[in-house]
């Protein structure tokens, strides 16, 4: 069975954890990083958790759009919170996509979220999680 070429190659790298540079090899990407429960300057995990799935999922159902020769505007918010444990010991992420697809009715606009949903590889990778919600809202009126 022949393998799979991959499209698109990345190797990131993180030294120092959350506090100092992550960076992508070979000249790419540099950010600095810190603790979301710190004053410091910098980006987190939750943030670039958040950046990721609603670039994915919104590229997802752009590409749907496209595909079924529609052209409506639509916007992913990620909502990412750092949360306890109940237990007191460790943490996680509880987090909320909200999806809207302007000029489709409610109904429509969730049916190709779901789509999307299923065929997004950030999504993918999150799919099972039971801290990981994604819902379709009511595009705001203009």
């Amino acid at each position: 069975m022949p393998q799979s070429k991959s499209l698109f190659h990345a190797e990131m790298v993180n030294e120092h954890g959350v506090d100092g540079v992550a960076y992508v090899k070979n000249g790419g990407l540099e950010v600095t990083v810190s603790s979301p429960i710190t004053e410091a300057a910098g980006t987190n995990p939750e943030e670039l958790l958040g950046l990721s799935l609603s670039t994915c999922l919104n590229a997802t159902i752009q590409s749907l759009l496209k595909a079924r020769g529609k052209n409506n505007q639509s916007r992913v918010e990620v909502q990412v919170d750092f949360m306890r444990e109940s237990s007191g010991i460790g943490f996680f992420f509880e987090v909320v996509g909200l999806a809207q697809i302007k000029g489709m009715a409610l109904e429509e606009a969730d049916k190709l979220v779901k789509e999307a949903e299923k065929r997004c590889p950030v999504s993918k990778l999150l799919a099972g999680s039971q801290t990981v919600t994604i819902k379709t809202v009511e595009a705001a009126k203009e």
